[in-house]
């Protein structure tokens, strides 16, 4: 079975943006490339065992095993080596990125406190589109009881869009709740 949002795309979102856009080609019409799922923990470089019950929930929240992602450069001041593990990714495409979306924008999104919609400029200039979540808690998978500390993550939405508007304008034709006057 195809994910819900991946069969309303096809079906709906597809047209609307070729009409609302104008564009006369089928083929141009943006669409969701991939989303990568990032957590960065600093505490990692004291105590490398933190970086666990990270990996876990990453993997809880987005069905499939994140990636440790290693400093690039040494820098003295953060105590951080080069090759030393710092944090987690993982990278969404297919069925798997239409779901996480479906249950970021109807599941998680709500779940935060004093929501009042995600920032509309958060774009990059190139359509692609970044969210950043304060704790991992607003995901259902994750148990409260087994949680010692909250850990943020940014939410990165990849699309073909060439610019801005096209990919604000697809991102809220999937229902994504935008500010309002922001």
């Amino acid at each position: 079975m195809a994910a819900r949002l991946k069969e309303k795309y096809q079906q709906e979102i597809k047209s609307a943006l070729q009409k609302e856009l104008g564009l006369e080609n089928s083929m141009s019409v943006p669409r969701l490339e991939k989303i990568v799922l990032n957590m960065g923990l600093g505490e990692a470089t004291q105590n490398s065992k933190m970086l666990d019950p990270l990996i876990a929930d990453l993997a809880a929240i987005a069905g499939q095993k994140p990636v440790a992602t290693k400093a690039k450069k040494s820098i003295a001041a953060f105590k951080v080596r080069e090759g030393m593990s710092i944090g987690a990714m993982v990278t969404l495409r297919g069925d798997t990125m239409y779901e996480f979306l479906d249950r970021l924008i109807a599941v998680a999104l709500p779940r935060v406190r004093d929501f009042r919609g995600v920032s509309s400029k958060s774009f990059d200039g190139r359509g692609n589109y970044t969210l950043g979540v304060r704790d991992q808690l607003i995901f259902p998978e994750i148990d409260y009881s087994k949680v010692e500390k909250l850990k943020g993550m940014n939410i990165t939405i990849v699309t073909t869009a060439q610019d801005d508007n096209s990919a604000r304008e697809l991102l809220k034709q999937f229902g994504m709740p935008f500010r309002q006057g922001a």
